[in-house]
Parts: C-alpha cells; sequence; structure tokens
C-alpha cells in the first residue's frame, strides 16, 4: 500500500478552509429555512452551484461531454451526491441543531466502510478500522439516545434523515471512483447540473415555493452562499486537495467539520449542545481518527519497543 502523501502548510490551510465552508453549510441551511423549504433551498443550492461551475469550466477552457454514458453516470452521481444528502440534512435540521447535524453526519467514513465491504467482500478491513467502526456507531447511540427506543419523535426521525445522508454519502464515494481520470472540474460541474434537473420538478411540486411569502434579502444571501461557496467553490478546493494530498488525507476534513458547525451554530443561532453530545462527537472523532490510523502509527513509532 503506498504511502499516506505529508500534507504542505497550503494544503492544511485549505483544509481547514474546506472544514469551515462545509460546517458553514449546516449553519446557512439552518438559517434559510426560515424562509424557505428544505427542497427548494436544495434546488437554489445545486442551481448556483451548477451556474458557477459551468462559467469557472469556460473560463478555464474545459468542455464538458456529450456522451450519454457520462451524463446518465453524472445523474446518478449528483442524486447520491447531493439531491438525496442534501434533501435529507435540511429537512433533517427543520428538527435537530445545525452542530449536531454535522456530527452526525461526520459518520460518512464509516458507512464507506461498511458499504465497500458489502459492495466488495474481498476487501480487508484492519482491526484499527473495526475498532473505528464500533466507536462511531457508539458515538451515533450516544448521540441519538434512549429516546429512539422509546417513541419516534420529531427530533429522532431528524437525527435518523441525518444518518441517511451519510449513508447516501457512503455510497457517492464509491460510485465516483469512475471520475477519478478526468479533470475534477468536469464530474463536479455534470453532477451539480443534473443534481439542479433533478431538483426543479421535486421543489416545485412538493413545496410550491411561490404560493408562499417572498423571503427576505438575508434568506436569499444565504442559500446563493451555499451554492456559491459550499457547492461551486468548495469542490474545486476538495479536488485541489484531492489531487494532491490523497483520499485518505481528504478524508480528515470529516472531524473538521462538526467543529465549525458547533461554534457557527452557538455564535449565531444561539443553539446549545449537551454533554452527552459532546460526549457522541468525541466518539465519533475517536471512530474517524481509528479508521485513518495515523494516530496509532505516531504512537508505535514513538513507543520504546519500536526504537532499533
Amino acid at each position: 500500500m503506498d504511502a499516506v502523501p505529508r500534507m504542505s502548510a497550503l494544503e492544511w490551510a485549505l483544509l481547514f478552509l474546506l472544514s469551515v465552508i462545509w460546517g458553514g453549510s449546516f449553519f446557512l441551511g439552518k438559517a434559510a429555512l426560515g424562509d424557505f423549504g428544505p427542497f427548494t433551498i436544495v434546488l437554489g443550492r445545486v442551481a448556483i452551484g451548477s451556474v458557477s461551475l459551468i462559467a469557472f469550466a469556460f473560463v478555464i477552457g474545459h468542455k464538458l461531454p456529450r456522451e450519454f454514458r457520462l451524463w446518465r453516470d453524472f445523474a446518478i452521481m449528483g442524486l447520491v451526491n447531493n439531491v438525496v444528502p442534501f434533501s435529507l440534512i435540511f429537512w433533517g435540521q427543520q428538527e435537530i441543531a445545525s452542530g449536531l447535524a454535522a456530527t452526525l453526519n461526520a459518520t460518512t467514513p464509516i458507512f464507506a466502510i461498511i458499504i465497500g465491504k458489502t459492495l466488495h467482500p474481498e476487501t480487508r478491513v484492519k482491526p484499527t478500522q473495526l475498532a473505528g467502526i464500533a466507536l462511531g456507531v457508539l458515538g451515533v447511540a450516544v448521540l441519538i439516545g434512549p429516546a429512539a427506543f422509546q417513541e419516534l419523535d420529531k427530533g429522532v426521525i431528524g437525527e435518523l434523515a441525518i444518518l441517511g445522508a451519510a449513508i447516501s454519502y457512503g455510497f457517492a464515494g464509491h460510485f465516483g471512483r469512475r471520475f477519478r481520470d478526468m479533470p475534477p472540474i468536469v464530474p463536479a460541474t455534470g453532477q451539480v447540473t443534473c443534481s439542479a434537473i433533478i431538483m426543479i420538478p421535486i421543489a416545485l411540486l412538493i413545496e410550491r415555493p411561490w404560493q408562499g411569502a417572498m423571503p427576505g434579502l438575508l434568506s436569499w444571501s444565504y442559500v446563493i452562499a451555499l451554492g456559491v461557496v459550499c457547492t461551486a467553490a468548495a469542490y474545486l478546493i476538495f479536488f485541489r486537495v484531492l489531487a494532491s494530498a490523497g483520499a485518505v488525507n481528504i478524508m480528515l476534513v470529516t472531524i473538521l467539520v462538526p467543529a465549525s458547525a458547533i461554534v457557527l451554530g452557538f455564535a449565531f443561532l444561539g443553539e446549545r449542545l449537551s454533554a452527552g453530545d459532546f460526549l457522541g462527537l468525541a466518539l465519533i472523532a475517536a471512530g474517524l481518527a481509528a479508521i485513518d490510523g495515523r494516530i496509532f502509527s505516531l504512537v508505535s513509532r514513538a513507543s520504546p519497543s519500536s526504537a532499533r
């Protein structure tokens, strides 16, 4: 197995920037829910993101492909990487805090490993990864709490919706491997554009946004920021770090995103998380660290028994 690339100071800076942007998407979505329905927010996010990415692709000289097979794959990727998870996240955030939503969404790598083992039984799962999965599942159990075993209230259903989004992202990670030989801007633009096309009838038929009151300028700014910053710009940063630092390093962003979302929710939305929520976050973070494996490697190298 190839060694994990060491990240430069610039790559670390981009990774932290990406965590703040994606952490901000939970805050912006929660704030926009005051005036928009969840599916309308998703439509606005992917439509604005699509226009931004198409414009950027044109500026840098990348033409979108015309093959039906590729657009079929873009549509599938858009469904599992944008339409389903975005819809579940914004719908779930009607009932739970943005920081809690981001924490539950951080379980994506855990589900990605489980899905990968299911789809490819020959895949070897390391003991540290098994330990990480166990810690992550325990963290989710702590976050949801005993209420899930008593009654499915709106809060529990919202939490389960976020977990559904994480599972969808797990499938997207495996499906997206087929695009790795393409310039990143092409699949990014293709999947977001297909997502916008898929969301048009969903948002219009389910929520009929034209029947409600006109949202305020501030709410519009939240949706625009979701599209331009949290979708278009975030994808460009993501693929930039992925290309130079690799998939293992980019996964670290899932540990950083909840912290950003919790801070923003606390500062601007007045959200408060309980001690149990932070315990669940710590368990999930420990699980992700175990899956990543580098902390254990560093400890092993630093121990006297490993000296030669």
